[in-house]
């Protein structure tokens, strides 16, 4: 499903741009599947017992999950044509089944046919996900 784009579509992006955040409801269900997509079979990703045993309150979201999410986020934004060019994440706080997480970005800057965007990802506990991601503009010469 295609989120709110960029204000003023691609033509209208300079630096400082704030794009539209997208909430994203953390489920078991996301965490667990996210895990096993990316064939992450840690514990910690879908048992809440051994998770607690290991010192969480519950299982948790994995980085490969939420580097999909941020991946997302960013073509919602500016299309299903948009090229991700590299994605630099980092995480912080975790995200736990019931939470939810709210991602958001600004241009940082804008070059030969791509933008660089600075992304956070917070939650209840803090945030969740930080880093920049380069995304190669829809119809320019850098998306082919």
């Amino acid at each position: 499903m295609p989120g709110p784009g960029v204000p003023g579509g691609p033509a209208a992006l300079a630096a400082g741009t704030e794009l539209p955040p997208l909430a994203i409801p953390v489920t078991r269900t996301l965490i667990v599947a996210g895990a096993l997509a990316s064939r992450d079979y840690q514990d910690v990703h879908h048992d809440p017992e051994l998770a607690r045993r290991r010192g969480s309150p519950d299982i948790f979201m994995n980085i490969l999950t939420t580097n999909g999410l941020v991946g997302r986020y960013i073509t919602d934004r500016f299309g299903d044509r948009a090229v991700l060019r590299s994605v630099a994440i980092r995480l912080g706080a975790p995200n736990h089944p019931g939470d939810t997480l709210v991602l958001s970005g600004t241009v940082v800057s804008l070059a030969d046919g791509a933008a660089e965007v600075r992304i956070t990802g917070a939650n209840a506990l803090g945030l969740h996900v930080t880093g920049t991601v380069t995304v190669a503009l829809p119809g320019t010469e850098a998306a082919r």
